[in-house]
């Protein structure tokens, strides 16, 4: 490898939104430095329970409604209108 390439690796505090702490260790600033946190697993949707609020809220209804008889049209009865051209072509 070659010399003085890599950054440096240190000790860094790391703050949580709950304000708890703990030590790591990081390329990020200096030794000693501290991070604090605007969104960590205590805060964010995506560990507590995010896709729950997106179906209590109706999205996936709403989409089902839009686009629900999309793709199965195409599967199930298939489509007559790629049928038609099957024959046409024939």
């Amino acid at each position: 490898m070659k010399a003085d390439i890599h950054p440096d690796y240190h000790e860094v505090t790391v703050v949580m939104t709950d304000g708890t702490e703990y030590k790591t260790r990081s390329t990020h600033g200096k030794e000693g430095d501290v991070i604090k946190l605007d969104v960590d697993p205590l805060t964010h949707p995506a560990w507590q329970g995010g896709t729950g609020k997106v179906i209590e809220k109706g999205q996936l209804d709403k989409f089902e409604s839009r686009y629900g008889g999309f793709m199965s049209a195409g599967v199930a009865g298939g489509d007559k209108k790629t049928e038609e051209k099957k024959e046409e072509s024939k």
